[in-house]
């Protein structure tokens, strides 16, 4: 058969092949990727939900349950005030008790960070029906007689306004009485200079004998005992760090019964006195700016409707004992606060709102950094599939080339051996 003749029939074989095999493979390839973009994009924006909701109920399961560890302590510590109240009262007894009650707290020491057991209480007394302290130590040390005051009065008390003895002396036996967190006031300077709050929760309760009231004992919590439980973690993570920094967006923090911050990582929203024993005023609408310029950023959560509706609404929902997320806005930040209340509760701490509660702030971006590291995994595996796709796809084609090249060749030589060259000639089929 003419050489002419031989190039188109295979030329024809091969487009045949073409049409009845790598189209339909090229069909079935863009299929795959579409489903595979497809699925990568419905895969992503799940992931994103998933991981919102996951994140926001761990951070949730969290705060309750530090609120629920923050009032078994508060329980312990009510526990250890009614105990000593059946001690033999003379200072050695008490020294002997404040000793033996040590926590480990995070300290830095000469430049160096480390965990140490220091006491509970920084201070503990007993005075009589009067409020004359009888007996007092104090960081350690007995007092002597001429250190020794009359606390009924509240300017002789530590901080020149504390009234835990005319509280105490109306309860009755077997109450306590918790003083809110009461400390010196540190402001934005301070705080920035490297001073640090501290201050102290008066525990007391009244004593009795056969013939009645004889007076009040009183314990002195170092407040660092009760900070502890929200300095220390942040919420995005699950180890333990010294203390959170604020600057984050991602740290807890600690409210009592009045609203009132008292554990925070920026110190200067913990509420405190001045030096004169009266209160730093809280900030609200009306003073921010001022108290801002000041230093002085003490945070009542009650008092934040001007600044963010909000606020006083996790505050109100804390107050009913529930527990739950919001979404706020606070100086720029917008967060997302998972709260819980702390369910310590007496006669001073009623239910439903109890002793307080947590809050847990996470910062949006910080919020959602999980949920984009996923999207971006996935991403990069989808391209990785297509990539893979591709790659088969072009050795599939050549391969497919080659088995038509050499099919057409075969079925060629198959069709030349059946026809004898010259048999059929084109003109001869126009003699008729």
């Amino acid at each position: 058969m003419p050489e002419s003749n031989s190039k188109p029939r295979i030329f024809t074989i091969a487009r045949l092949f073409f049409l009845l095999v790598v189209i339909p493979l090229l069909l079935i390839s863009s299929l795959i990727a579409f489903s595979i973009f497809k699925f990568g994009g419905i895969s992503k924006s799940d992931t994103a939900t998933s991981l919102d909701q996951k994140s926001k109920n761990e951070i949730l399961t969290r705060a309750i349950d530090l609120s629920q560890n923050i009032a078994g302590f508060l329980n312990e510590r009510q526990k250890d005030i009614l105990i000593t109240t059946i001690f033999p009262a003379n200072a050695e007894t008490y020294s002997s008790f404040l000793n033996a009650k040590t926590q480990e707290l995070w300290v830095k020491k000469d430049g160096v960070i480390m965990q140490e057991a220091l006491p509970l209480y920084v201070e503990m007394s007993l005075t009589d029906k009067s409020g004359q302290e009888i007996i007092k130590i104090k960081n350690g040390k007995i007092a002597s007689a001429n250190e020794l005051v009359n606390v009924g009065n509240p300017i002789n008390t530590t901080y020149k306004s504390e009234d835990y003895f005319a509280k105490a002396k109306e309860l009755n036996k077997g109450e306590v009485y918790f003083s809110s967190v009461t400390g010196w006031y540190i402001n934005k300077a301070e705080f920035d200079s490297g001073k640090r709050f501290e201050g102290l929760i008066r525990m007391a309760t009244p004593v009795f004998d056969k013939q009645g009231f004889t007076g009040v004992l009183t314990l002195a919590l170092d407040v660092r005992h009760l900070a502890k439980f929200t300095d220390n973690i942040v919420p995005t993570e699950s180890t333990y760090v010294i203390k959170a920094d604020a600057n984050t967006g991602n740290y807890a923090y600690l409210v009592d019964n009045r609203g009132f911050v008292i554990a925070h990582p920026n110190d200067y929203f913990i509420a405190g006195l001045y030096k004169d024993g009266t209160s730093v005023p809280q900030i609200n609408s009306s003073n921010y700016q001022e108290m801002k310029k000041k230093g002085e950023e003490v945070i009542n959560f009650k008092d934040l409707g001007g600044i963010e509706p909000m606020l006083p609404e996790i505050e109100k929902e804390a107050e009913t004992g529930k527990s739950g997320i919001k979404t706020y806005t606070f100086d720029g930040h917008t967060k997302v606060v998972a709260y819980s209340p702390v369910p310590f509760y007496s006669k001073q701490f009623s239910k439903p709102a109890g002793f307080g509660w947590v809050g847990m702030g996470v910062d949006v971006d910080k919020f959602h950094e999980q949920a984009l590291l996923s999207q971006k995994k996935i991403e990069k595996e989808g391209q990785r599939w297509l990539t893979t796709i591709i790659l088969i796809l072009f050795i599939a084609m050549a391969i497919l080339f080659a088995i038509a090249a050499i099919l057409s060749r075969g079925i060629n030589r198959s069709i030349e051996s059946e026809v004898p060259e010259g048999s059929v000639s084109p003109g001869e089929y126009d003699k008729d």
